[in-house]
């Protein structure tokens, strides 16, 4: 049972990553990202290209180059999602939100294809896979590399989290999220606070991305669709635009799915977690931690 609780939270993990990058920008701009889940699959395949212009990793050295491919991926994909943001999302900024929902699933679209046009169509085989010797841990059997993978992520998400709260950046955001219009008056660069975070969260999803290749193994173009769908989900469990939340239901549904897999069966695996999304809209949509807000017209 125990191993089931570490499963769930190390998944959960990236779901919590990648769904933060929705919910942030969800919170500012009020846009649902539908390509947010293809700069995870940047993320992978531009940590498959560092590390196979590495060459073979030696054991003891997998965990720091992976550490260091990390933070090389977080930049790409961050200021991947900045030219996605420029390009795709600015020149929408004012249009109906059908234009900009159209708009994100097709920069989806052209993200995935644009890879398969780059790389093929077959999967692609992680240069490093997250083995070697395994420690108990409350009865569960992890290795060093899962654990240090789970302590890397929490320090993402905290961190994150504190800049939200704490920095005189976070402050700029809450303020565009509230009123960009009396942001921009008050002398709030509010475009640029956007791309920054727009940068932020494709930094995070490319970080999982990585971590993903490495976990599971094998990256291909679609790889961004269904954990794009699930970070979704994530979301809308833990409250979309809180990032608590935003965590929260990000390892929730990492925990609902190991134990779900373990009851029911892997083929159920995908149908157990968007039930759960089915379940939050109809009995409480505005998520665990969200708060309903009511718009004055």
């Amino acid at each position: 049972m125990t191993q089931l609780v570490w499963n769930g939270l190390f998944v959960g993990s990236f779901y919590a990553l990648v769904a933060l990058g929705y919910s942030m920008v969800y919170g500012i701009i009020k846009l649902l990202n539908f390509a947010h889940g293809d700069l995870y699959m940047l993320g992978a395949f531009s940590g498959f290209a560092v590390l196979s212009a590495l060459g073979g990793v030696s054991a003891a050295m997998t965990l720091p180059v992976l550490m260091a491919v990390l933070l090389l991926t977080m930049v790409s994909t961050g200021l991947a999602g900045v030219v996605l943001e420029r390009v795709a999302y600015r020149p929408l900024r004012g249009a109906p939100r059908l234009s900009l929902l159209i708009t994100a699933v097709g920069a989806s679209f052209a993200i995935e294809y644009g890879m398969r046009a780059a790389t093929g169509p077959d999967p692609r085989v992680y240069p490093v896979r997250l083995s070697g010797t395994s420690i108990e841990v409350f009865g569960a059997r992890l290795t060093l590399q899962q654990l240090a993978l789970i302590g890397v992520a929490l320090v993402l998400m905290v961190g994150l989290n504190l800049l939200v709260t704490r920095t005189r950046e976070g402050r700029a955001m809450r303020a565009i999220a509230l009123d960009p219009r009396t942001s921009a008056l008050m002398g709030i660069d509010v475009n640029a606070v956007i791309s920054r975070t727009f940068f932020l969260g494709s930094a995070l999803a490319g970080a999982a991305g990585v971590m993903a290749g490495a976990y599971y193994g094998k990256i291909d173009f679609l790889m961004g669709f269904l954990i794009g769908l699930k970070a979704f989900t994530a979301a809308v469990i833990g409250g979309i635009g809180n990032i608590p939340g935003t965590m929260l239901g990000g390892l929730v549904l990492g925990l609902l799915e190991s134990f779900g897999t373990y009851w029911l069966g892997g083929e159920w695996r995908d149908v157990f977690a968007f039930g759960v999304l089915i379940l939050f809209l109809t009995v409480r949509p505005t998520g665990l931690l969200g708060e309903r807000v009511t718009e004055r017209v």
